[in-house]
């Protein structure tokens, strides 16, 4: 044996400073892609449930105003709460929320008293 006590010819490779701090920067770089990738994806799904609440949101307004115009031509849809002259209805928007809209009639006009979304909580 030799002085060092290397036995058959085989040593450890010797890692340099130069080498921990590469191997370090390329984890690092590593974490930051990972990290980066998983807030894309969270945007990209917050971003699709926000267009389907809009997309909801919207069809429920039109069916609102498709009961007021019927109104308007002297019809009253079912589901309408007659209450003197103030006429009251809800739409769902989701399976947690509703349209509600309540409008009264002065002479030949229609005033809007009510049109927003409420949470119903069970």
């Amino acid at each position: 044996m030799n002085k060092r006590g290397k036995r058959s010819g085989f040593s450890f490779p010797v890692v340099g400073g130069t080498s921990l701090l590469v191997m370090f920067a390329v984890l690092c770089l590593i974490t930051f892609a990972v990290l980066s990738l998983s807030t894309v994806k969270a945007g990209d799904r917050l971003g699709e449930a926000s267009a389907e609440a809009v997309m909801e949101y919207y069809a429920a307004d039109y069916e609102a105003e498709r009961i007021l115009a019927q109104l308007r031509s002297g019809i009253l849809p079912e589901g309408v709460v007659v209450e003197g002259d103030v006429y009251g209805y809800s739409c769902p928007v989701s399976e947690t929320q509703r349209l509600q809209v309540s409008v009264q009639k002065v002479g030949e006009d229609w005033k809007v008293l009510r049109w927003m979304v409420v949470t119903e909580w069970n």
